[in-house]
C-alpha cells in the first residue's frame, strides 16, 4: 500500500503540476507530493532521500534527461527498480508506449485534457496502487 508514502513526480510543465495537485486535492489523497522537473533531478531525489516513494509519476518529454533515459537508470538499480511508475504524458507515440513498456513501468496514461477526465485517471491510479501488494 502507498496511503502513508510520498508520491514522485517528475513533469517540467508548470500546468500539469498543478493540475495534478488539485486533484489530488480534490480526492482527498494527502501524500506528499514531491516534484522534479526532469530526470536528472528525479534521480538525484530517489539517489538521496530518507525514504523512497511509493509510486513515480512519469512524464516523457522533459528536458536535461528524459523520461525514458530516467527508465534506463532506475530499473537497473536493485532498490529502485522496485518502485512503480506510471507514465503520465502527452504523448500518443506507439514507440514511446513499446520503449516504456520494454523499460519496465507499470502503466501507461495519455494525460486528458478535460480535467474530471484527468481527475478520475488519477483516482483509479492511487485506487488501483492503494489496494496493490509490493515489495519492501
Amino acid at each position: 500500500m502507498i496511503l502513508d508514502k510520498k508520491i514522485l513526480l517528475l513533469e517540467d510543465d508548470v500546468v500539469d503540476v498543478m493540475t495534478l495537485k488539485r486533484a489530488m486535492k480534490q480526492l482527498g489523497i494527502s501524500n506528499h507530493l514531491e516534484v522534479r522537473e526532469n530526470g536528472a533531478e528525479g534521480l538525484e531525489y530517489l539517489l538521496n532521500c530518507d525514504e523512497l516513494p511509493g509510486i513515480i509519476f512519469l512524464d516523457i518529454n522533459m528536458p536535461k534527461m528524459n523520461g525514458i533515459e530516467f527508465l534506463e537508470i532506475v530499473k537497473r538499480n536493485k532498490d529502485l527498480a522496485k518502485i512503480p511508475i506510471v507514465v503520465l504524458t502527452t504523448s500518443k507515440d506507439q514507440e514511446d508506449r513499446l520503449i516504456t513498456f520494454e523499460k519496465g513501468i507499470s502503466g501507461y496514461m495519455t494525460k486528458p485534457v478535460d480535467y474530471p477526465q484527468f481527475k478520475d485517471m488519477i483516482a483509479v491510479i492511487m485506487k488501483y496502487w492503494n489496494f496493490s501488494e509490493h515489495p519492501d
